[in-house]
């Protein structure tokens, strides 16, 4: 994991990233969604035992492009993780209630709880990228949430949360070929929007976005991960290593049963 994460303080470059590089496996696409199968297997019991446990809380940020994979993602990595302890949380265009308050006030009451994993499937981290392109507030405004969410982050881990930030980086030739597929599938057609392609063409201005996200709130305690997902396999993989990672880091416990069940005899 090591190679996709950006560290604290470092200048970022998209085009230095290869969206399509899958050399952190060694194995071909068979061999990795044998592998893939192998991290659902042990994800599953680790969740159960965050569960169980009820001390840890872990949040999950998912960020990119339309079409870079964030359902997909979600969909293959928690496969078979009981739905009980994991919820997905989704932010688009603000409500009045929500404009009437700070920008992080929607955000908060949707951090996990003990026990819990969140995936955040975009996030607090729309109000850097889609206010900044579309000059829905200025510059000052916009770029002094980067301490705001630095520090709002960092509350959240001293607080018991575990935060994996991952950026799905796709090529623009890939995110027309999803277009397209989308297009001509009569199945997928729903998830298509002309205003997708307006956005596309905004494209330049995004990826300088990103780089500045990237640069400015990627920090020791809750970095950022630069996931290339041009092959859907590759990014599945990657993603589901860091996760089943950091719940292993964690050294969870059951809790202890109730005295006296030793001595209960059920007929």
């Amino acid at each position: 994991m090591e190679r996709h994460r950006i560290a604290a303080g470092s200048t970022v470059d998209l085009s230095s990233f290869d969206p399509a590089d899958a050399s952190g496996f060694t194995g071909d696409k068979n061999e990795a969604k044998k592998r893939l199968r192998k991290l659902n297997d042990r994800l599953e019991p680790l969740q159960e035992l965050l569960y169980a446990e009820g001390k840890h809380k872990v949040l999950i940020v998912l960020q990119g492009t339309d079409t870079c994979g964030k359902d997909g993602t979600i969909r293959h990595v928690f496969e078979g993780v009981n739905p009980q302890g994991v919820k997905v949380a989704s932010f688009k265009k603000p409500t009045p209630e929500e404009l009437a308050h700070d920008y992080l006030w929607r955000v908060h009451t949707d951090t996990p709880g003990r026990g819990e994993i969140t995936i955040f499937n975009r996030s607090h981290y729309e109000d850097v990228l889609v206010v900044r392109v579309h000059s829905l507030v200025d510059e000052l405004t916009w770029s002094r949430r980067y301490d705001h969410i630095n520090n709002f982050e960092r509350m959240l881990v001293d607080e018991g949360t575990t935060i994996l930030k991952f950026f799905l980086h796709i090529s623009k030739d890939e995110q027309a070929e999803r277009l397209r597929a989308r297009l001509a599938t009569p199945e997928k057609q729903w998830k298509f929007a002309t205003g997708d392609l307006a956005e596309r063409e905004r494209w330049d201005d995004y990826q300088a976005a990103f780089e500045d996200m990237l640069e400015h709130t990627s920090t020791d305690w809750a970095p950022w991960y630069v996931v290339p997902s041009n092959r859907k396999w590759y990014r599945n993989l990657v993603v589901s290593e860091a996760v089943v990672a950091a719940l292993e880091g964690l050294e969870m416990s059951f809790p202890p049963p109730e005295d006296g069940l030793r001595d209960i005899t059920i007929i």
